[in-house]
């Protein structure tokens, strides 16, 4: 199998549990909620996408082989301890396979995904973060952390908190509203002390 991949590029993970750790970052192409055309955002089973996923033009983008993905994902992290790479996109669960996931760990890797969680997670994943998006059905609810951009319509936050994760995340949806969605977002921590408030540090000190 190939893989269609919009970028590779190497920086800190910026969201969740583990921010703030070094990281390669592997963005596949394509998701099942969204087009990633901004004439089909309005109309798509997710609205409020900030990331482009389109094509394969983006940094080290392209089509691989399992093999020589990993190798690339390998000579990005360089040399140093404890490498991660995170498998993101779109929707990373609609390519990443246990063919590529071996390959990444043959080159020492541990491998993390985030997903929307619509697409059951494969064999052999070391770090599962799901973020539901809407009133879509999530198939994947067991992992290492569940991250709820919030507010959204069509999720009750408490229903989610009787799933199968070992951190419960809130994160704050970005856009024109993030102060009231901040507010909200700490509101809801605060009435319930099994979630966590999360902000995109990325997007704070400027990195990709």
């Amino acid at each position: 199998m190939s893989y269609a991949v919009k970028e590779i590029f190497l920086t800190l993970q910026g969201e969740g549990m583990q921010a703030g750790r070094r990281a390669v970052f592997l963005r596949f192409a394509g998701c099942n909620l969204w087009t990633g055309r901004e004439q089909d955002r309005a109309s798509a089973q997710c609205t409020f996408c900030d990331t482009d996923f389109v094509g394969m033009d983006g940094e080290n983008g392209g089509r691989y082989e399992a093999e020589a993905l990993a190798d690339k994902v390998a000579a990005l992290w360089g040399e140093g301890a404890r490498p991660l790479v995170v498998m993101t996109g779109g929707e990373p669960l609609l390519q990443a396979d246990p063919a590529l996931i071996s390959a990444l760990h043959a080159r020492g890797f541990e491998v993390a995904v985030e997903t929307n969680g619509t697409q059951a997670a494969p064999e052999g994943l070391d770090w599962i973060c799901v973020s539901p998006k809407g009133a879509n059905p999530v198939v994947q609810r067991s992992g290492d952390e569940l991250k709820l951009v919030w507010p959204q319509a069509g999720i009750d936050p408490a229903e989610l908190l009787g799933w199968d994760f070992r951190h419960f995340i809130i994160q704050p949806l970005d856009g024109p509203d993030r102060e009231a969605s901040l507010q909200a977002s700490i509101a809801l921590v605060m009435a319930e002390p099994r979630w966590r408030l999360g902000v995109q540090t990325h997007k704070l000190i400027g990195l990709p």
